[in-house]
């Protein structure tokens, strides 16, 4: 999706995009050594307050709300009901996020959620039973009915659904022909299902996974079958440089986060961006790409706004 083919429902001067997002080489001994190129694609500027594959999973959703309020799930520092908000105030659309921990509800608000708050959205604080069980239909039904949003439209937690994934695809697209392997860190997996189905045959996605457990490949498998009737794409994931899941950063990868952004002039933001780049210099210094790979990293955000 271009910003010239945004949906009919959506402003084209309030969210106008810069796609495709610009696509950069750069000089980085590590993988120079193995003969392995590197690349950066920049989605973290596609839009100052949408960064990267937020924009292009949000997007299709605010569409298809019609003007409707917006309902949506997400942690104390979701950058999914950060960018929901944002959008939300953006567009003029009612936005409420459904936050998991009811003990954060008598709190002052982190600099995370007070941002959501300060762009319009309107907290609804559950107890972390109820939240795991947000998606059966009982659960689903009482949270509507509490936040008083029976008609919301709802976007599940991390935006991840089947328009979403299909609004991935052009990421997809966008890298046909300038990569042998393209690597992102994954959360909900919705983008990369998306990506996976847009890149041509003889690529493939690599996804590092930021959560603990295992459970991402069906996750994956039944977004691309929700999106597209049945699996597309080649891809994989790398369960290894998590970090000990959501959220953690140890030093290490502080070090290593800040060390990449000397090298190469780009601020790396901790929770996703950092644990795929990692991923990729280990990858890449255990001989896992031949000599003559191209592989691009997908920058999907940015340091506190990603």
């Amino acid at each position: 999706m271009s910003g010239a083919d945004l949906p009919r429902a959506i402003d084209p001067d309030v969210l106008r995009p810069r796609l495709p997002s610009p696509l950069q080489e750069v000089a980085d001994e590590r993988f120079a050594r193995h003969g392995v190129r590197l690349l950066l694609k920049r989605d973290d500027l596609i839009h100052p307050e949408l960064i990267g594959n937020k924009w292009r999973k949000l997007v299709p959703n605010l569409a298809a709300a019609g003007g409707r309020t917006v309902l949506t799930f997400g942690g104390a520092y979701s950058n999914h009901l950060r960018a929901t908000a944002a959008a939300g105030r953006l567009l003029g659309l009612p936005t409420v996020g459904v936050v998991r921990g009811h003990e954060l509800a008598d709190r002052p608000l982190n600099p995370s959620l007070a941002r959501c708050a300060a762009d319009g959205m309107r907290l609804h604080f559950v107890d972390r039973s109820a939240y795991r069980r947000k998606d059966e239909p009982e659960t689903r039904a009482a949270l509507l009915r509490a936040t008083a949003c029976e008609e919301a439209y709802v976007v599940p937690e991390g935006g991840s659904n089947a328009l979403a994934v299909r609004g991935c695809t052009a990421l997809g697209e966008e890298l046909r022909g300038h990569a042998d392997v393209v690597a992102l860190a994954c959360g909900t997996g919705g983008t990369l299902a998306g990506l996976a189905a847009g890149l041509s045959p003889g690529q493939r996605a690599l996804g590092v996974p930021v959560l603990r457990g295992g459970f991402l490949g069906a996750e994956i498998r039944a977004l691309q079958d929700a999106a597209f009737g049945g699996p597309r794409g080649e891809w994989s994931l790398d369960e290894r440089f998590h970090f000990g899941g959501y959220a953690r950063t140890p030093p290490g990868l502080d070090a290593f986060a800040a060390d990449f952004g000397r090298r190469h002039g780009l601020p790396v933001e901790r929770l996703y961006v950092a644990k795929s780049l990692y991923g990729l210099v280990s990858l890449v210094e255990e001989g896992a790409f031949p000599r003559g790979t191209t592989v691009a990293a997908v920058v999907t955000g940015r340091p506190d706004v990603s």
